[in-house]
């Protein structure tokens, strides 16, 4: 009893010292600078972390419960929404670096609980915002002139607000119209105080609630974050991107303006189009959603398994479409690159290996394979789930032979929460490579639900053919003597030709609805 009075003494003294200090302070700021103090984000995100927890406390934790009950269920449900709901105002409150990783929570469909992935998905589309003129300071700060100079043109409202920045339409002087995308002024100084602060919160919240293991979220997060922080690196990845995928005439990717870019300021060509999520776009522009999704399927299947070289933001606001009356094909437009995973070909090989043993439904090389990506041996079955995004029924079934429903996803996202201790030691575990190509995965995935062609299963035949050729070059680089590679590449003609035939099957038992 007293160690708890004393807890509770030392940790209201800590909030009350905190917030006299932050009031005293907030006197000498105004509003956008008290924002950005260290002292009231740590703060906000204490007081958070201690809410969020004796909110699991008094609604789960200070009971007993038959956890197979509908009451525990939908306590349990209304907990995680609550919860949830609090980590979001804390992320818009704090920006920056906590809306980066609220969006990743918002990306991980399959990973967590369907409260928090709904309700941090909202920050993809509506990330607090900067005004023009800490905009204007920071392009004066970066490129030593006044934007007006630069500038003929200069929207006020942004195309898009991100975590870490913002993108506004504006026109070059004596030059074409531009896409300008602008650092938020706070993040570079607030990154590595918010980092700590936040994977206190996450501790905190994994000792109240133990299934909620992630730190491997706030890894990743500070692996990456230097690097989206570099502009200039993301216009080096544009490029790459852009070269690698040349002959993908249906593709587009802006153009840099490197006289323009900074760090933190980058000039980009100028685009339009609808989100690819846009159905009411698609259709009113007569853009065949079949052919955009298996073009996605395509594009993202080379990316994982033969480039290595993946876009590992692909949310529907950083792919736009656009087809004229006068286009006989959609262009895509690829956007944000500043986040890309380079796999590596010993990962590349092992995850083509892991698919393919998927497909064949062989178990043996499901475990061997998933092992080698550094899942524990009793979680393959689990981790296979997680890569595929459909139960472990329908796996051992066939994922070529039962098509993916809405009804399927719904189950599947109520039943993952009954293993998410499981779920987070496959993350804790896993390869690092694997958590990019996971969130890849999810949100192309939340496409082809956006777009009603899950039951289609657009890309499943490129990505075979992907892992086919991914696990070729790899053993065709390895092998030691002629007869080996002669060996090898009559095999992989061959396996070329199966699939051929495997194809021209599938379509055939598409168009007459001969599924399970």
């Amino acid at each position: 009893m007293l160690s708890r009075n004393l807890s509770k003494v030392v940790k209201y003294s800590l909030y009350g010292g905190v917030t006299v200090g932050s009031a005293v302070v907030a006197l000498k700021y105004n509003d956008t600078d008290y924002n950005s103090l260290a002292i009231v984000r740590l703060t906000r995100t204490a007081y958070t972390a201690v809410d969020i927890g004796r909110t699991y406390q008094s609604m789960l934790y200070s009971k007993e419960w038959d956890k197979n009950s509908n009451e525990y269920l939908e306590v349990k449900s209304q907990a995680h929404q609550i919860g949830a709901e609090k980590l979001l105002e804390l992320c818009k409150a704090n920006k920056g670096v906590y809306i980066k990783v609220g969006q990743h929570i918002g990306a991980l469909d399959y990973l967590l609980p369907s409260e928090y992935v709904t309700t941090m998905r909202i920050l993809h589309k509506d990330a607090p915002r900067n005004t023009v003129e800490e905009l204007y300071e920071v392009i004066k700060e970066d490129l030593q002139k006044d934007p007006k100079e630069l500038f003929e043109e200069f929207d006020l409202e942004p195309l898009g607000t991100a975590s870490l920045a913002q993108v506004h339409r504006a026109k070059l002087r004596d030059g074409p119209e531009v896409a300008v995308k602008v650092q938020h002024h706070f993040v570079r100084k607030n990154t590595k105080i918010d980092l700590k602060w936040m994977e206190f919160i996450i501790k905190t919240m994994s000792k109240v609630f133990p299934d909620f293991q992630m730190q491997w979220l706030i890894d990743e997060t500070k692996k990456n974050i230097a690097k989206e922080l570099d502009f200039l690196q993301e216009g080096r990845n544009a490029e790459k991107v852009a070269e690698l995928f040349k002959n993908y005439s249906w593709l587009k990717v802006p153009k840099i303006f490197w006289d323009f870019s900074t760090e933190r300021v980058l000039v980009m060509e100028y685009v339009t189009g609808g989100q690819v999520n846009d159905v009411k776009y698609i259709d009113e522009h007569k853009i065949s959603r079949p052919d955009l999704c298996q073009k996605l399927g395509d594009l993202y299947s080379h990316m994982i398994f033969v480039t290595g070289f993946v876009h590992s933001d692909p949310h529907p606001g950083n792919i736009l479409v656009k087809k004229e009356p006068q286009d006989k094909d959609v262009t895509v437009f690829l956007l944000d690159h500043g986040l890309y995973a380079q796999l590596t070909d010993k990962f590349r090989y092992h995850y083509s290996k892991l698919w393919l043993s998927i497909i064949a439904r062989d178990r043996d090389q499901i475990r061997e394979h998933a092992e080698q990506l550094g899942i524990e041996k009793e979680l393959y079955g689990l981790f296979a789930c997680m890569v595929t995004g459909r139960p472990w029924d329908v796996i051992m079934k066939g994922i070529d032979k039962t098509k993916p429903s809405s009804a399927e996803k719904t189950t599947f996202q109520n039943e993952i929460p009954n293993f998410l201790h499981h779920v987070t030691r496959c993350l804790e575990h896993v390869d690092r490579q694997a958590l990019l190509v996971l969130k890849t995965n999810d949100l192309i995935r939340s496409i082809e639900y956006a777009l009603g062609m899950q039951e289609r299963m657009c890309g499943f035949m490129v990505m075979t053919k992907c892992c086919t050729k991914s696990i070729y070059q790899h053993e065709f680089t390895k092998a030691g003597s002629l007869a080996r590679k002669q060996f090898l590449n009559t095999k992989y003609v061959w396996s070329l030709f199966v699939l051929y035939i495997y194809g021209i099957y599938l379509s055939l038992r598409t168009r007459f609805n001969l599924y399970s």
